[in-house]
This record gives C-alpha cells, structure tokens and sequence, in this order.
C-alpha cells in the first residue's frame, strides 16, 4: 500500500476538520431556523479563510486559529437571522457580485427578469437613455449597463448611504462613466442638481409590501433589510401610484416602463400605468412561475 505523503495527510486533515467545523454549524443554524444551513455553513467558512467553497470541501483551504474565531462569529451572527449576503457583504446578481450593506436591499434572482425584460426592450441606437428609480445597490442598473454598451443610466435613490454602496459598485465594474447616481425621492431630486431628465425606458423594483405584512415575512426580511425599501403604504402601491403621477414628463416618445411587482399586483398596477396613459401592458413571470414584471409601453 503506498505511503501517504505530507501534502496528502495534511488535505486529509484539514478535510475532516473541515466537515466537522461544518457540520457543527449545520445543526446550529439548521435549529435556528435557517433553511440553507449546509450552503450557508460552507460558505462562511469559506470566507472565514478567505478561500472558496470548492476548496473548503476538498480539503486544501487552510483553517488556523484566526479564521475559526472568524467563522464563529458569522454562525453567531447567522443563528440570529442575520441574512447571509449581509455577514459576507456581498451578493451575486445577474453574473455581478456586489457589495451589499444593511443600507440597501439584497438583490434577488427573480429580480433578474427585470433586466432581461429592459435588455429586451432597449431601442437599437447608439445611446439609450434608461432610469432606475430606487436603485439601492446600483444591482439592476449596473446589470444594464454591463449587458448594454450603448445604455446611458441614471440611477436615483432617496438614501445618501444606498448611493455610496452603488457608486462603489459602479467604480469596481468601471460602469461610473456611464451611470449617473441622483439623490432623489422617487422623481423628485433631493440634491439641488435639477430635473432628472427623459428617457427612452424607466425601470424600478419599488417597495411593494403592505406595511402590515412586513412582520410576517421572515426575520432575514423583516428584522434586518432596510424597511423604506421594503413598505410599500398600506396597500403597498403606493410607489406605483408615484411613478404613474409623474412618468410621461419624464418619457420619451414610443417610450417604457419596466417594474417589479409582488405576486398579485398585476391588475391593480396595470390599472394604475393605464390610467397614466400606458398602451401596452404585459406581465412577465419569473423562473418559478410567479408573476413578477410589468412591461408598459407608451406613445
């Protein structure tokens, strides 16, 4: 039988401490409520020794004292719900990973169907001038931008701590020559640089959730993520109603409005954007079937 080298014994150690350290942690969070326990086990402590899962699994990464202490203190962190994207700070969204804080909220793969939906609708010219109302981590504008060379974005956010995570997402993908970051409330600037402008297609995922629901969405949500990107007024459509007041100001001709919606808006959103003078209204759904989009076009 051959002998076990240095390298391969030490792989075989590190591996089944490795799977130790993970499996303790999977039955913490697992009785803490946390549904993604394992997955989220390894990728703590993947980033606890600043490796990758792969490595982790395998056996080569290394686990000294520092990164134990480390990984201890993000299981602690995740057993009080404390959402994961937020204990790494970061998050991948449509091929990007971007540095999210409890400033903003955390992008969502079905929020991809935005992009494909505006990807899909931008106008062939050399430029196209595209808004994104309530841009928070800059996720679906930078998405844009890195799929549509000819896009010239401007992304606007009411908090001042949202814009500087986006612009520092916008700087790490080089996209700051191309998007522009206003302070405004919805259309309204807050930062004394004049109106925002028309443009050739406006995006927004607004807040959508009825404020008395926000309690019974899970404490990832409802303890930890920002709630002005979460409340959506009483019926939670409030911001639709917002958008709608103010949107063909801010059109151009044969122009449209992408937004995400929650799963039974549709009717009361497509109402809304009809009486805002939108002649074509489509609704999309996500990779899980849910409604999620509404695509409005107007003249």
């Amino acid at each position: 039988m051959p002998e076990t080298s240095p390298h391969q014994a030490r792989t075989i150690f590190e591996r089944g401490r490795a799977g130790l350290l993970i499996a303790e942690a999977t039955a913490q969070l697992a009785s803490a409520g946390v549904e993604s326990a394992r997955l989220d086990a390894e990728a703590m402590l993947a980033a606890a020794a600043n490796s990758t899962r792969a490595a982790v699994v395998c056996g080569s990464a290394k686990i000294d004292g520092p990164a134990r202490e480390h990984y201890a203190a993000m299981i602690a962190r995740r057993k009080q719900r404390e959402p994961l994207a937020y204990i790494l700070g970061r998050k991948e969204f449509y091929s990007l990973e971007l540095e999210v804080t409890p400033d903003v909220l955390i992008p969502r793969p079905e929020t991809e169907t935005l992009v494909f939906a505006a990807l899909d609708s931008l106008p062939q010219r050399s430029t196209v001038k595209v808004c994104d109302l309530g841009t928070g981590s800059g996720a679906i504008a930078l998405a844009i931008a890195a799929n549509a060379p000819n896009a010239q974005l401007t992304a606007t956010e009411v908090s001042a701590a949202a814009l500087a995570v986006a612009g520092r997402n916008a700087v790490r993908f080089i996209f700051s020559a191309r998007v522009r970051f206003r302070r405004a409330d919805c259309f309204e600037p807050m930062d004394g640089r004049g109106p925002l402008g028309r443009f050739d297609l406006i995006v927004s995922n607004p807040p959508y959730v009825q404020e008395d629901q926000i309690a019974e969405l899970a404490p990832e949500i409802s303890s930890y993520e920002p709630r002005v990107a979460l409340a959506g007024g009483p019926d939670g459509l409030r911001l639709y109603r917002r958008i709608a007041s103010r949107v063909t100001e801010h059109l151009e001709r044969s122009a449209s409005v992408i937004v995400e919606v929650g799963a039974h808006q549709f009717d009361a959103v497509s109402e809304i954007l009809h009486g805002a003078g939108a002649k074509e209204i489509k609704l999309l759904r996500d990779l899980a079937g849910m409604p999620r989009v509404v695509t409005a076009r107007f003249e």
